[in-house]
């Protein structure tokens, strides 16, 4: 899979699953282990992470972004890993000034790391460290139509070659996670169907309003976090309609899904 059109990346939303996800191995490790490699490599990313939340966006711009080990209760290795990629203190900038042109405030934040909604899916992806990458953050009191406005904001930035990646979870529910599990319930598959086909079908109102359109959309996102990075990329393709990447499920009911606009 290459871009829309020569050097220009999709905009892309990945599932970043549990911190473990780099020791555990499946489909979506291998997805994920392909995905750089399908994709023209990238001049930046732009990590859209559902794990650094504010008042309102925020753009990180250290020159070496450290890895933050933003969990507890995992194995020793996690802690050890580190992932050495380089920031983009100028794409910060442009990344504020792009929010500021559509009337959205952005801060630069010139010490924030790489959480693991970044860093393990760019591990993957990206296994040299060798492409520059920054965070932006999400705003979880807001609403998903705020998040695609900021994906908008963001597309000019694809034309220089620039990756948008939004790293969340298709579902993402902790208390319905059966560790071990090797088959989803009826409920997250139902879900996952029918969040495939309002992507393909470019329903943008409705996958904002999910919770009203859906009966399990409330179920598989309790919380809005970890589904608003989608919203960021979707508005960053530049183009309603999306495609699916990949689908699989992690401890039972996790959302591995992923999908590309533009």
């Amino acid at each position: 899979m290459s871009g829309s059109s020569a050097g220009i990346p999709p905009a892309v939303f990945v599932s970043h699953g549990a911190p473990t996800l780099l020791l555990e191995g499946g489909p979506a490790v291998s997805f994920l282990a392909g995905l750089g490699q399908a994709l023209d490599k990238p001049s930046a990313v732009v990590c859209v992470s559902a794990h650094w939340e504010t008042d309102a966006p925020s753009v990180s711009a250290a020159e070496r972004p450290e890895t933050i080990h933003d969990f507890s209760g995992f194995p020793r290795e996690l802690y050890a890993m580190r992932y050495p990629a380089p920031g983009a203190p100028g794409l910060a900038t442009r990344v504020r000034d792009a929010l500021a042109k559509a009337g959205l405030s952005c801060a630069i934040d010139p010490g924030h790391g790489l959480d693991h909604g970044a860093w393990v899916p760019m591990k993957l992806m990206y296994p040299a460290a060798d492409v520059p990458v920054l965070q932006l953050s999400v705003q979880p009191h807001r609403d998903p139509a705020h998040h695609l406005a900021v994906g908008r904001a963001l597309a000019p930035l694809r034309r220089d070659g620039v990756l948008v990646l939004g790293s969340g979870s298709a579902i993402h529910n902790l208390r319905a996670l059966r560790w071990g599990a090797d088959k989803p319930e009826a409920w997250a598959t139902g879900f996952a169907d029918w969040l495939d086909h309002k992507v393909a079908e470019g329903a943008v109102d409705d996958l904002i309003h999910y919770r009203d359109r859906n009966p399990g959309g409330t179920r598989a996102h309790p919380t809005d976090e970890h589904f608003l990075p989608l919203f960021a990329a979707m508005g960053a393709g530049d183009a309603a309609q999306g495609r699916r990447l990949h689908s699989s499920f992690s401890h039972g009911n996790l959302g591995m899904q992923a999908y590309a606009w533009g």
